[in-house]
């Protein structure tokens, strides 16, 4: 049930009591395993009870200031390199027992499946920022404008990150798709509801809704949530599975590696299909928090998976330069850990930008 707080001889999950391992005593959200940060250590937890931020500016400074001056950032491919390909999603939907699957750009999908159309972290802005001047700028265009998507039922989202919730993009699809349901983790309704959603379901991490023909499950990450600098992990972060008869998905969302990749797979798959991300991984040093790197990201889908096939669909990369890493090496290094592992069973597909595959 959403919202359940557990038993008081705790589940098993890290939980304790009526209070779970990912909730903060005190209020918000924290991330529950070894070194999460958020919270985990009395300095943490004066400091946000001061209401500074020092550990996190201290970090942004010396990425931004001295790693920049010492290790200068690679060069990055002509835009042009990033294809941007026809989309051919099944119009209006697909059949109910099948998977279809259209990369819109960076963690937004459009993805058929039980019959449905969802989107995921929706995102149809030129800049993944507060304002429409400055911020993070697309490099490659939304592969599908929103006049051409099909109806939308259902609108997952993980977490509040300006490239990952977008308020104009919200008022667009609320006004266009005014029945579809937002399936958000806890905390979001409010802002989805200001901006025009109508039909808002709240998940926490564990709890399962039904949406039509498929079942949603919110599931665990390594991340934190933030729109300003007096707002962190107020609001929680998350992944999403959908589960319809005949298919499963798994959409990790923003996510560092944690140890939680497994129970995913053994509560809530097999998959046919996880979407990864595998980009805005260096500085490692400051990005190993909160991002996985391409090699992680395989081990991530092993440990979810855990020997049975399916497609690994990496994300999160080619379309806004948040981070260091050049802007085409995150597919080149899936590519070779892929290669690497084995192969893992199943199959790799790095969509271009607009592609659509059934799977």
């Amino acid at each position: 049930m959403p919202g359940d707080g557990g038993d008081a001889a705790g589940n098993g999950n890290g939980e304790t009591g009526d209070v779970k391992a990912h909730h903060r005593w005190w209020g918000g959200f924290r991330n529950p395993w070894p070194g999460g940060g958020a919270g985990d250590t009395p300095h943490e937890l004066a400091e946000y009870f001061r209401g500074g931020r020092s550990l996190q500016v201290l970090g942004l400074m010396r990425w931004l200031l001295i790693d920049r001056l010492v290790k200068p950032l690679p060069p990055d491919p002509d835009p042009a390199a990033f294809t941007l390909v026809p989309a051919a999603p099944v119009l209006p939907r697909a059949p109910v027992d099948a998977l279809v699957i259209t990369w819109i750009g960076h963690a937004t999908f459009l993805i058929q499946v039980g019959g449905l159309n969802l989107l995921t972290d929706p995102i149809w802005s030129d800049r993944a920022s507060p304002v429409s001047f400055a911020g993070p700028l697309r490099w490659v265009p939304p592969a599908v404008p929103m006049t051409a998507l099909p109806a939308i039922d259902v609108v997952l989202v993980t977490h509040n990150h300006y490239d990952h919730l977008d308020h104009r993009t919200v008022r667009r699809l609320a006004a266009r798709d005014p029945g579809a349901t937002w399936v958000a983790p806890l905390g979001l309704a409010p802002f989805l509801r200001r901006r025009g959603a109508r039909h808002v379901r709240e998940l926490d991490w564990w709890d399962e809704v039904a949406a039509g023909a498929v079942t949603v499950g919110c599931t665990p990450a390594r991340h934190f949530s933030s729109r300003h600098m007096a707002d962190r992990n107020r609001t929680l972060w998350c992944g999403w599975t959908v589960a319809a008869r005949a298919r499963r998905v798994y959409f990790a969302g923003d996510t560092a590696y944690h140890p939680d990749f497994a129970a995913i797979g053994s509560r809530l798959g097999p998959f046919d299909a996880l979407l990864l991300p595998i980009g805005a991984y260096e500085p490692r040093w400051f990005m190993r928090s909160v991002h996985i790197s391409p090699e992680e990201a395989v081990q991530a889908f092993r440990d979810v998976q855990q020997g049975h096939p399916a497609a690994l669909v990496p994300m999160h990369w080619g379309t806004f330069k948040l981070t260091d890493e050049p802007m085409d090496e995150p597919p080149a290094r899936v590519r070779a850990a892929w290669d690497a592992a084995g192969p893992p069973a199943g199959r790799l597909w790095v969509p271009r930008h607009g592609e659509t595959r059934a799977l």
